[in-house]
């Protein structure tokens, strides 16, 4: 066994994105100093193909149209970017309460949607030809309180009208539990021109997907209730909320099984102690927040936040920047089918637009400030 501090006394803990825009958080705790800021890097490249991006990473519009990309307008706070999926009703945006809310009743100025029209899977950008729509409603989960880690971390908005209906739209992944499950994430956050050896150091606003795999719940039996302590924050607040980390292969860097074993004293298993999906691992970063996770092609949940204990443990750099030893933090669908349904409900008159729709058809039916 490494020998490591305890979790409780010497965790270096940062985690993002709180609140609406780039916001960070310090505090101290048990004699340390902590930060949380804001925050889909793969294990190579994401960059363009130009500029040597790997072509695993990129994202083609039959699979990924309904992926979103959000705008979100705070004034004289600027445009921030965040990520989203439109949801069966062709008219609702799925997506993370904290691109839209701080924990109050403030809102965005305007936030327009837009969905990539074109063929270029490495080219799939808010700019370019797209599908523009304004939001006319947020329904923020009335739970949220705008912290960092909330299970409730979640929103459904409403859009101006019916999304076009060549664009591809998702339901919700039925399954409760989530753990050790591998997942696809989407979204239009910030990329890397290296990898997880370096992080996020390229811009937001062009669609990137890969894989990983949920390694556990914050509210697992096995860890009798020290989350609440190690992050400061109510059980009830974020039990449901699942984890996974960024591996590079490599056990020095697999941050759950050095958390589990070393830092809380759990037994090794393949719960906590596996060194990831390989060359298609990714991690979500800023501007991927509110953007999904996949399971068979539907949503299973919502990118919430990334969260670094430091190098000890495992992070390459010591930073959050979405580099390998890092963990992403997701608020899963099971626990808000109900909020989501009953938001997601089309007007009366969107009923019947849809019902002509399909007649013309014959048979159709990870924040970060704007790059």
């Amino acid at each position: 066994m490494k020998l490591r501090p305890t979790l409780l006394a010497a965790a270096l803990l940062t985690a993002g994105v709180a609140h609406a825009g780039p916001t960070t958080v310090s505090g101290s705790a048990n004699g340390l100093s902590w930060t949380a800021a804001s925050t889909i890097v793969g294990v190579t490249s994401t960059a363009t193909a130009a500029g040597g991006g790997d072509p695993r990473y990129f994202a083609p519009r039959s699979q990924y149209g309904g992926v979103a990309t959000l705008i979100m307008d705070y004034g004289a706070a600027g445009q921030f970017i965040c990520s989203g999926t439109l949801l069966p009703n062709q008219r609702s945006i799925l997506t993370a309460a904290h691109c839209v809310s701080d924990g109050t009743n403030a809102r965005p100025l305007s936030t327009s949607v837009y969905f990539y029209t074109g063929n270029n899977p490495d080219n799939i950008t808010w700019n370019q030809p797209s599908f523009s729509y304004q939001v006319t409603n947020y329904a923020v989960h009335a739970a949220y309180t705008g912290e960092v880690i909330d299970q409730n971390d979640i929103a459904v908005l409403s859009l101006d009208k019916l999304v076009d209906w060549s664009v591809k739209s998702h339901g919700l992944y039925e399954g409760d539990d989530l753990t050790g499950k591998d997942f696809n994430i989407a979204g239009y956050g910030a990329r890397s021109d290296t990898g997880g050896n370096v992080g996020d150091n390229l811009g937001t606003g062009r669609l990137r997907q890969g894989d990983n795999r949920y390694d556990f719940r914050l509210g697992d039996a096995d860890f009798g209730g020290v989350w609440a302590d190690i992050l400061g924050e109510p059980a009830g607040q974020i039990e449901h909320t699942y984890l996974s980390d960024f591996d590079n292969g490599l056990p020095a860097n697999d941050l759950a099984c050095n958390i589990a074993v070393d830092g809380l004293g759990l037994p090794p298993s393949a719960k906590f102690c596996n060194t990831g999906r390989g060359a298609n691992e990714v991690s979500s970063a800023g501007g991927d927040s509110g953007g999904p996770e996949f399971i068979d092609g539907k949503v299973a949940s919502v990118t919430s936040f990334g969260l670094t204990f430091g190098s000890f443990w495992g992070d390459v750099d010591d930073e959050l920047n979405s580099s390998f030893g890092e963990f992403n933090g997701f608020v899963p669908v099971s626990i808000h089918r109900d909020f989501i349904n009953a938001n997601a409900v089309p007007e009366p008159a969107s009923f019947a637009l849809a019902g002509l729709g399909l007649l013309g058809l014959g048979w159709s039916r990870r924040r970060r400030v704007q790059a």
